[in-house]
């Protein structure tokens, strides 16, 4: 067959993906801090948020923070005694499995903990999260919380959106320039949004989002840090962490 002679396009920008010499880049720069710091902790993150996690960076400027591929972060720490970068520090590289990052720091490990222990910062929740609690919005006039808040310290949601409220399933309708769903008195059943457990759809998040509902935490959870001056690992309790 003859060749095509439509036109196409052809992109000039030329893009350099991640190779051997950033990876080897990241395997240095671990294996250099191990003997600058006399802590590495070992964390995991509940709802990541990169935006989140530049302030957790800022905030520990004066440690290192290293969120890369768990196996070459094991391999620069050492996997065994011989290949270790400092005693005992092979223990922490067993770890690393699943979404998970190493913090080097002079700071005291009580400080460390206590600062992570206190990190909670909500979100809204992405597609794909499971819904810790129910939400729903209530029977008559909609606002701007749906129920979040008392009516008295809320306001009416903004007309504008109602033709999105009917897009995403919301049996909504305008009533003397008002949102209402179902009829002005608030009879009626609630229209549930999610439930307890729920794995949210992009339908569900954007509705959450909407009225402003957050139901995602970004969270820290130290596993384990290591310290120098003992060569040990110490296990951290993250049930006792977990609590409010």
């Amino acid at each position: 067959m003859p060749k095509s002679k439509r036109s196409r396009t052809f992109n000039l920008t030329q893009v350099n993906k991640k190779g051997r010499e950033q990876k080897d880049k990241l395997f240095q720069n671990i294996r250099d801090a191990v003997p600058e710091y006399q802590h590495c902790f070992v964390f995991s993150v509940d709802n990541m948020r990169n935006n989140y996690l530049k302030d957790v960076r800022r905030e520990l400027s004066d440690s290192r923070l290293f969120f890369g591929k768990t196996k070459l972060m094991a391999k620069a720490l050492g996997q065994t005694p011989e290949e270790a970068a400092a005693p005992g520090i092979e223990a922490v590289s067993r770890l690393l499995t699943g979404n998970v990052g190493l913090v080097f720091t002079n700071r005291a490990a009580e400080s460390i903990l206590t600062y992570f222990d206190g990190l909670a910062l909500v979100d809204f929740a992405r597609a794909g999260v499971t819904a810790p609690r129910a939400f729903s919005i209530p029977t008559g006039v909609v606002y701007a919380t749906a129920g979040e808040v008392p009516a008295e310290h809320d306001i009416p949601l903004e007309h504008t959106l109602e033709p999105e409220l009917r897009r995403l399933n919301v049996p909504t309708r305008m009533v003397k320039g008002k949102v209402v769903l179902g009829d002005e008195e608030g009879t009626g059943e609630a229209y549930v949004v999610c439930k307890e457990g729920d794995v949210l759809d992009s339908r569900q998040t954007r509705l959450l989002k909407m009225f402003d509902v957050c139901l995602s935490e970004f969270k820290v959870k130290v596993l384990a840090y290591w310290s120098a001056a003992t060569g040990e690992v110490t296990q951290v309790e993250t049930s006792a962490m977990d609590q409010d």
